[in-house]
């Protein structure tokens, strides 16, 4: 069984799949990404407003992310 990266080694293999999965074309795959953060952002939305508050006691998802 292989072992999984992890870390930077986990990244730079991630990276390496899109660009591939582009033939190397770096706009293609930053568009890519950029369309799956618009539809996972609209998910939330959506989430957000079908969820009760009972269930999550008043927590809020993020639309960002924290960068402390």
């Amino acid at each position: 069984m292989r072992e999984q990266p992890f870390g930077e080694a986990m990244v730079d293999d991630e990276i390496a799949e899109v660009l591939a999965y582009h033939k190397g074309d770096v706009q293609a795959a930053i568009g890519t990404l950029l369309g799956d953060i618009r539809h996972l952002r609209w998910q939330l939305v959506l989430t957000e407003g079908a969820m009760g508050r009972g269930i999550v006691r008043g927590w809020r998802p993020s639309y960002d992310r924290d960068y402390a």
